[in-house]
């Protein structure tokens, strides 16, 4: 096998190929698409030692390509060192951490194996399929039939004729669904298309309101005879339906042969874990973990996906059920929550409080060394490091939708509404390696956006298609992108860095400062106000008449050091030492005065036992269910949801502006639910605190970095998309059926990544 090198919240995704007995990587463009008759793995690396591998089966891949496969997995693993959680995804059922990779949809196509290896180019337009698109939070699309026949007057169905993507709305569907799938044809038309597509929408309650569109749509299906199919339910799997119905099985090899004995059921305790074995965790047939014990034989530790199969098999489990592999050290959040206490090797012992709790936004600060990376290769992938970031480094600003090189005295700078393009050269095997960061910016437009990822394409055309593209979202920058800046990179909240565009300096700016070294650093604009500080970092406060460095009591030495790095890149001006609790007076009129903060003493030294969890919760199936959050943030935070955030020694139940009325008055009743049947049993009395959006306590926003208080959490609605389409009649050229092609799946090119794999 290859070497592997990934960066961090990179996503690898490749496809398995059944006749050549080998997985082929899936080009970027192509990620959320899966066909039927194929397999995948998808390895996600986010923070060392962080690492998931998913092995997703289509519904009609073969028991051959799942077998086969499932050994490839196996085998990604031992050489990535056991590290990875591995989880079994089947089509329809896939877990809310697989969807979380993929925000905007999954879209499942007919066809498999040779097909599988034919995925869509960007800027190819000779296409023609329908999608079926369902779900409300998490969204998938079927590729069904072009044929009327393929609608209901529930679902919404995209027609996708390559330059034009027609949208056509179920008389039943709702807001929300509605609003999901016209993202999803924003998506499809900026990666596939390279934004170059036009996109209209059908009200199916008012198909005469869009009179070239259905012109459009009459040509390709043809005229419809007869009533629309009524609504079909969606079936929807209760991803993280919890239940207190726990069982700890055995897994041993010791009397020659592999046992599965029953040991204990809930609540677990993490003493019964031996590192000598391994053990199945079964949470009521709803999911199945394996926890693989360092010191466990070569045997179980290979064996333990397909004794998870095998035991759901002999369960009469349904085939969907969600499986997580993990080895000791490793394990999951989920995984962690299902036992009543849980301590990391060299916690710090608590204050003696049951459910501990840990540092409110804290982040583990993880130092870089060098000489490891270079001694031992297999670092580069837990570090997210391809090397130490001295390589050479260029620019560019989107500015009209073209390119602008910047100067080097201005790297480093970005600002929030724009977005730039980071060429970073490096050597290796004595020969130029190329990735290509895509920074965007939260206030950038989509035109720019869009234009971003088409400026990469013309980029990496240079260089004979040999870069790594990498999309970097603000406030998500991966590790190796941080280093390239050395400790001093800065995101600007407001204006921009284009030329002739001049907006004035705010008069009060503060910043946060988070990181040990010049290899994870950074510092990021957020509102100037007292709820902002954060006990655990360090904040830079600058007007026109001082510049304060404010230490918070649970920040370490590295971290003021960083701090001082960067606060001369934002001003030369003379800096003044401000230590938590003793600030002065002007300190806090430039605040706007004095208010509440994350700053509970008792959290600055412990790390959290449990990780907060952030819940989607609904009852409209009419039972409550939980749909998780994975590497949640603010804008997470749904104003149509009642959303339960665990941080295991509270709950918060945040509601909403436009939640139903019924959600809210069972909002309370549906956290004592979870508390009741949480398998870790949980007390009770545990607080349930309720917070409604725009009067969030900073108890709350604490575990959200760099929380913005006039932020909405919904930036667009469904209405204000739709209304930014424009006209879409100028399509209407595209009317008769020659002009397009019978379905078909055009060729691609591998693009080489910066790794390699052969097995």
């Amino acid at each position: 096998m290859g070497r592997i090198f990934v960066l961090r919240g990179s996503l690898i995704v490749l496809l398995f190929n059944f006749q050549n007995m080998k997985m082929v990587p899936v080009p970027d463009q192509a990620f959320g698409n899966f066909f039927e008759g194929d397999c995948y793995i998808v390895l996600y690396v986010n923070s060392a030692p962080s690492m998931d591998i998913h092995y997703w089966i289509g519904n009609l891949s073969s028991q051959d390509e799942q077998g086969a496969a499932a050994i490839l997995v196996t085998q990604l693993d031992e050489y990535l060192k056991g590290s990875p959680v591995q989880h079994r995804e089947v089509q329809g059922a896939e877990s809310t951490k697989f969807r979380s990779y993929f925000k905007n949809n999954l879209i499942y196509k007919k066809g498999g194996v040779a097909s599988g290896f034919h995925h869509i180019e960007s800027n190819i337009y000779n296409i023609l399929r329908l999608l079926q698109v369902k779900g409300r939070k998490h969204v998938t699309a079927t590729e069904v039939e072009v044929s009327w026949n393929s609608f209901n007057k529930g679902d919404i169905f995209l027609l996708d004729m390559g330059k034009v993507i027609v949208q056509w709305n179920g008389p039943q569907s709702n807001r929300s669904e509605k609003l999901k799938a016209l993202l999803l044809a924003h998506d499809i038309r900026d990666r596939e298309r390279g934004g170059r597509a036009q996109i209209g929408v059908v009200e199916g309650n008012a198909e005469e309101d869009s009179p070239e569109l259905m012109k459009i749509m009459r040509a390709i299906l043809g005229q419809r005879s007869g009533p629309l199919k009524e609504a079909l339910p969606d079936d929807t799997p209760d991803y993280c339906q919890q239940t207190a119905n726990v069982r700890l099985y055995n897994v041993s090899d010791r009397s020659g042969q592999l046992v599965v004995q029953e040991i204990a059921t809930q609540p677990l305790t993490q003493d019964l874990l031996d590192s000598s074995d391994c053990y199945i965790v079964d949470q009521g047939g709803s999911s199945v973990f394996v926890w693989k014990g360092m010191h466990a034989s070569k045997e179980e530790r290979r064996s333990a996906l397909s004794r998870a199969v095998g035991f759901i098999k002999a369960k009469n489990y349904p085939s969907s059920t969600n499986v997580e592999v993990m080895a000791e050290g490793g394990e999951s959040a989920m995984f962690k929550h299902l036992f009543k206490s849980w301590r990391e090797k060299g916690q710090t012992q608590g204050l003696g409080n049951v459910y501990s709790t840990g540092s409110i936004a804290k982040v583990e600060q993880v130092k870089f060394d060098v000489m490891e990376l270079h001694a031992h290769p297999e670092q580069a992938a837990q570090q997210r490091m391809v090397d130490d970031a001295s390589g050479q480094v260029q620019i560019w600003r989107i500015e009209k939708l073209e390119l602008r090189e910047l100067h080097p005295s201005s790297y480093g700078l970005f600002y929030a509404g724009d977005c730039y393009l980071v060429l970073y050269t490096y050597m290796r095997a004595k020969k130029q390696q190329y990735i290509l960061y895509m920074w965007q910016g939260c206030h950038a437009t989509q035109d720019e956006i869009a234009a971003c990822a088409y400026q990469a394409v013309a980029v990496d055309n240079k260089y004979n298609g040999e870069a790594v593209q990498v999309r970097v979202v603000m406030g998500k920058e991966p590790r190796h992108f941080l280093a390239i800046f050395k400790g001093k990179l800065i995101i600007f909240e407001g204006g921009t860095s284009r030329s002739g565009v001049t907006s004035p300096e705010p008069a009060v700016r503060l910043f946060q400062v988070r990181g040990t070294n010049e290899f994870n650093t950074k510092a990021t604009e957020v509102p100037a106000r007292s709820s902002s500080l954060n006990t655990n970092d360090v904040f830079l406060l600058k007007t026109d008449m001082f510049f304060y460095m404010w230490y918070g009591k649970g920040c370490s030495g590295d971290e003021r050091e960083m701090g001082r790095v960067v606060s001369d890149v934002v001003s030369r001006q003379e800096k003044q030492v401000v230590m938590e609790g003793q600030e002065p007076a002007e300190f806090w009129v430039a605040l706007g005065g004095k208010a509440p903060y994350c700053s509970d003493k008792r959290l600055q030294n412990e790390k959290p036992p449990h990780n907060p969890r952030l819940f989607e919760c609904s009852n409209q199936t009419g039972r409550f269910m939980m749909t998780e959050v994975e590497d949640f943030a603010q804008e997470d935070l749904d104003q149509d949801d009642v959303m339960l955030l665990d941080t295991w020694e509270e709950i918060f139940l945040w509601i909403g502006k436009s939640a139903n009325e019924y959600e809210t008055k069972e909002a309370c009743n549906s956290a004592l639910e979870y508390l009741r049947t949480h398998p870790a049993g949980r007390s009770p009395d545990t607080p349930i605190i309720s917070v409604k959006q725009g009067y969030e306590p900073p108890t709350f926003t604490g575990w959200f970095n760099a929380w913005d208080p006039h932020k909405c959490s919904v930036n667009i609605s469904y209405e204000e998309i739709k209304k930014k389409l424009g006209d879409v009649s100028s399509t209407s050229q595209i009317t008769v059926v020659s002009d397009l092609p019978t379905p078909v799946f055009t060729n691609f090119k591998v693009c080489k990544k910066i790794f390699f794999m052969s097995l």
